[in-house]
């Protein structure tokens, strides 16, 4: 069986400059585990507003691409 934080570790350093959720991702991947959470899209929304730091984030944020939304997935 594939350790998960050995995985961690060497996508860390192989690419440092990726997002931490992108490598937690590939490394579920990698051992075989499912995806934890579900992307949301704009069709999946009603209405979005979100106000990060001096930011301000709208449904053409969604839209455009720049503003990923996810769910934690049902349990079954």
């Amino acid at each position: 069986m594939v350790d998960r934080e050995k995985v961690l570790a060497v996508l860390l350093k192989r690419f440092p400059e990726a997002a931490a959720n992108d490598i937690a991702a590939a490394a579920n991947a990698i051992v075989g585990l499912e995806p934890e959470y579900v992307p949301l899209g704009p069709a999946d929304l009603v209405r979005f507003e979100c106000e990060a730091g001096r930011h301000a984030y709208t449904m053409r944020h969604l839209t455009n691409g720049d503003v990923r939304v996810f769910r934690r997935k049902l349990r079954d």
